[in-house]
């Protein structure tokens, strides 16, 4: 159209046809424009808003795939009695640490004719031990005795410990964990920070310890998982994560996904709990599978892979007022929008009233929603309904109000429920360590390995929840979990340390 205006028609009806559709046209690109710029907002605040940092790649390659590695190896028994095939030559360990002798004799007389005993040699096991700012040795010694009486040879077994025939003590394998999961060192760095103290750990020795710890632990977190699906309302959302193709080095996109409970708003005596699963897609029967036969209520967001949990003698929906708030901050921040402004205001009373709510009993909650974010909640939908035939459909703003309209009736149910939230923030900080993670370790080396990482997740996060420092706890953990009874592992869950049970 543009283009012919150089031989404009003569006739005024033709003219006023060209206005017409060159005012059209003219719309039209207006509203791309307009588009277009709130994409690039868009990209620019996800690609600038931090800067990456540059890893070795080859490094991150190699570690993963030997986490995923050991994770596999651990279940079976070749694995209990074999040493793994190109593993690193042990080094001694070095002279310079400290060393706490433990001794651990038969005692002084023959447990069978009750003959004095006498030695003949010993045993010495050294265990590289970590507690909180420098490494130890921990000496263990099983003197070999004879009886003099009848002969016999005796010898005290040695103790359980996390990883049999294994060199790290349960210390280090939590400060491993912690620094991987918690503190996101790939385990290239943390070989690079220990080789500074004189500490020579391989990185692939320290992936072994990664893979077989997390499946000792895996009865523990199947526990958390348990703990927090019986509560009257969680949260659930998912993350993206890479996970290496089988046979090659190239990436797929993986899934991790998080289910919270968390009843301190509203002053609830359950502990909360973080519970991780891993998927190698994003296939709605992960969720329904994850949360078979749960019928409490989840928020979440309007991912349409969450909808297999909700309907009758289901699961009920809660829908999350941060997500219908961030479509509106994206229009404002790209394009000052005074519609999108006001509906941030709207909704942020509705927030202050939830500062009033925080820490007390449902009943409370129900009756001061009631009297107070109602009637804000109510003239919020109406006036969207209002706004949006005022502005163009196929705008950015359009698309917001659209969206919240659609999410606001799903929202509705916490005003008459003290125990549910008005936003799923709670989960999406649950995620947020996944995300910080991948950006420091980028992948999974496998499904196993990516099971290993949400079985890590979901100890360290809980414990953080909690209270507890997870290392603390981990190394409390990993010095009894061999020995301890799988009927009983309740009792080794953080809470129970924080309480000294």
């Amino acid at each position: 159209m543009l283009n012919n205006l150089e031989s404009l028609p003569n006739d005024p009806a033709e003219l006023q046809d060209m206005v017409t559709l060159l005012a059209k046209e003219l719309k039209n690109r207006d509203l791309k424009i307009t588009d277009l710029k709130h994409q690039l907002a868009g990209h620019n605040r996800h690609r600038f808003g931090s800067k990456s940092e540059s890893l070795d790649q080859l490094q991150l390659f190699d570690e993963n795939e030997e986490i995923a590695a050991a994770t596999e190896e651990a279940g079976t028994p070749e694995a209990q009695v074999s040493e793994p095939k190109n593993k690193p030559k042990r080094k001694p360990l070095p002279e310079h640490l400290e060393r706490n002798e433990q001794v651990l004799t038969p005692g002084d007389n023959c447990s069978k004719c009750g003959g004095s005993l006498k030695t003949l040699g010993e045993d010495v096991t050294e265990e590289l031990e970590y507690v909180p700012g420098r490494f130890t040795v921990n000496r263990i010694v099983r003197p070999r005795m004879a009886c003099s009486c009848c002969e016999a040879v005796l010898q005290t077994p040695m103790p359980s410990r996390p990883i049999e025939r294994g060199r790290p003590g349960p210390g280090l394998l939590a400060h491993v964990l912690v620094s991987k999961y918690c503190d996101h060192l790939p385990l290239y760095r943390q070989s690079q920070i220990y080789q500074r103290e004189g500490i020579d750990l391989d990185r692939s020795t320290m992936a072994d310890w990664v893979g077989k710890s997390t499946a000792l632990l895996e009865p523990l977190a199947d526990a958390i998982g348990k703990h927090v699906r019986q509560g009257v309302a969680l949260f659930a959302d998912d993350t993206p994560i890479k996970m290496l193709a089988p046979r090659n080095k190239r990436t797929k996109t993986a899934r991790v996904w998080a289910y919270v409970r968390d009843e301190r708003p509203w002053d609830g005596q359950a502990p909360p709990g973080a519970w991780y699963q891993f998927t190698i897609d994003r296939k709605g029967e992960h969720p329904v599978s994850h949360l078979l036969n749960y019928k409490g209520w989840v928020h979440a967001d309007g991912y349409a892979g969450f909808n297999g949990l909700f309907g009758e003698h289901k699961a009920s929906e809660v829908a999350c007022m941060a997500h219908i708030r961030r479509k509106f901050v994206d229009v404002q921040q790209s394009q000052g929008s005074a519609i999108a402004e006001e509906t941030i205001k709207r909704i942020a009373k509705l927030y202050g009233i939830e500062k009033e709510t925080r820490g007390r009993s449902p009943v409370e909650r129900t009756a001061i929603r009631q009297e107070k974010a109602s009637p804000i909640f109510e003239d919020l939908e109406t006036w969207l309904h209002a706004q949006l035939p005022k502005i163009s459909g196929k705008s950015p703003l359009a698309k917001a109000i659209r969206y919240a309209l659609s999410r606001i009736p799903k929202t509705r149910p916490y005003l008459d429920n003290g125990f549910l939230e008005l936003d799923n923030n709670t989960c999406e900080r649950a995620v947020k360590p996944v995300a910080i993670g991948r950006k420091n370790w980028i992948f999974a080396g496998s499904e196993r390995g990516g099971k290993a990482m949400a079985i890590a997740f979901t100890l360290i996060e809980t414990a953080k929840l909690n209270g507890v420092d997870p290392q603390a706890w981990l190394t409390n953990v990993l010095g009894r979990i061999a020995d301890h009874k799988i009927n009983r592992i309740e009792e080794l869950l953080p809470w129970n340390y924080l309480s000294g049970e």
